[in-house]
């Protein structure tokens, strides 16, 4: 009886009331995403904020009437790459007025938007539900993305400040985002993505799927059913399946749309797959979607999660039936 419930507790990824014994899993990579759906930075460590990972979707694009542009709309933002200083994601760090965030994408000459400088507010900027005022990085930002797309855009800073986006209260009440699109942190595994190229002609990157931390060592798509989890001492709540849109149809390569890895996933990642009881049945799931318990408390040294830190599962939902999505 006690190895079959060994069995399937590391089958599920965890288990038990406290991180005793055999981490789940092990932080393999952390990626941020300065800009909204431009590619990714992967770094040793990231702090946690009250919005999620530090510099995570800071900055968005917006059009002429301030309303955000993602690669649901503009694949080619798969092809601008973000850089901001190595010393950036370590605990504590301010920029100095010569930090910059610099901006690269094919046929353009770099952009470089200094990350300490007064400016000037932009509003009635929108992204989905919500609307409110941000931050305008300027002309020679504006020209730089006006250029790229060929059309009136502009980049934008969240004013965290006096704005709030807050999560859905049917999924986490109290917590709060900047430009992600619903929740601070999403976490996805190794085991998922290779489980998935296994059926695909053309293998796949994780960069598809933009999550925030990659981890590796448990079976492929245990983490649906993770319901709390510890990181660095750090509580993470597992709140919901992360449904996908057509962005990891983009290839990050080409910046242009496909149809994988959405068509093979419709066969077994779909709703009407693994939450036959639910709505939504044509929707395919890959993550699932966190928040951070310590990320609403008072400000406080240590909040941070590095790359190869265990991952201890404490709960967990009994099947993805069940699992919020």
């Amino acid at each position: 009886m006690e190895k079959a419930a060994s069995f399937l507790s590391s089958l599920l990824g965890g288990g038990g009331d406290a991180p005793a014994g055999d981490p789940a899993a092990t932080v393999a990579s952390i990626l941020i995403y300065p800009i909204k759906s431009c590619r990714g930075v992967s770094v040793p460590q990231a702090p946690v904020t009250s919005f999620g990972f530090k510099w995570d979707r800071q900055w968005l694009v917006v059009n002429a009437k301030g309303r955000a542009c993602t690669q649901r709309v503009e694949p080619k933002m798969a092809l601008v790459e973000v850089e901001l200083p190595p010393e950036a994601f370590d605990e504590g760090w301010q920029p100095t007025p010569d930090s910059c965030l610099v901006i690269r994408a094919p046929g353009m000459d770099p952009l470089k938007v200094p990350l300490a400088v007064e400016r000037a507010t932009l509003d009635d900027v929108s992204l989905w539900e919500w609307s409110g005022s941000a931050y305008d990085e300027g002309t020679e930002a504006a020209e730089w993305f006006s250029a790229y797309f060929g059309k009136p855009s502009r980049l934008v800073r969240f004013k965290e400040e006096t704005e709030i986006r807050p999560t859905n209260p049917d999924y986490a009440q109290g917590y709060k985002i900047t430009f992600t699109d619903c929740f601070p942190f999403l976490i996805a595994s190794q085991g998922s993505l290779d489980a998935l190229n296994e059926l695909l002609e053309e293998p796949v990157t994780i960069n598809r799927f933009r999550p925030n931390i990659l981890v590796d060592g448990c079976h492929p798509y245990s983490e649906d059913l993770w319901k709390t989890l510890k990181i660095n001492k750090l509580t993470f709540e597992g709140v919901k399946l992360c449904d996908r849109c057509k962005v990891p149809t983009v290839d990050p390569e080409r910046g242009t749309f496909g149809t994988e890895p959405t068509e093979t996933m419709l066969t077994f990642r779909s709703g009407e797959v693994i939450r036959p009881s639910h709505k939504n049945k044509q929707k395919v799931y890959f993550g699932q979607n966190l928040v951070c318990k310590e990320s609403v408390s008072a400000k406080g040294k240590g909040r941070i999660v590095k790359v190869g830190d265990p991952v201890y599962v404490l709960q967990t939902y009994p099947s993805s039936n069940e699992a919020p999505a």
